[in-house]
């Protein structure tokens, strides 16, 4: 489970206006342990390059959707940006599937 479906399942506010398909930086969040940073994936290229759309972007920024729970990172915590960039509505904040 990402951390983008995590956050919809518990009715936190993680956009996610893409729903995952890598298209947007919604679901922009920041990783606050540098230590839980460098135990995720690398982020691919194609995760960089939304991650350079988003608003307030850190040195450990991650895409929710990509960021992938597993048993190591049990105790990470995530915050996230005070404000999102989507592109293509304005407002909406849409309902996961």
């Amino acid at each position: 489970m990402s951390m983008l479906e995590a956050a919809h399942e518990n009715d936190i506010e993680l956009e996610g206006a893409c729903e995952g398909s890598l298209a947007c930086s919604t679901c922009h969040v920041i990783v606050k342990d540098e230590k839980f940073y460098r135990m995720l994936k690398e982020p691919s290229d194609e995760e960089n390059d939304m991650l350079d759309l988003a608003f307030g972007l850190t040195e450990t920024s991650r895409l929710g959707c990509q960021v992938i729970a597993k048993p190591e990172l049990n105790g990470m915590e995530l915050a996230l940006p005070a404000a999102t960039r989507n592109f293509a509505v304005d407002g909406h904040v849409p309902k996961p599937h």
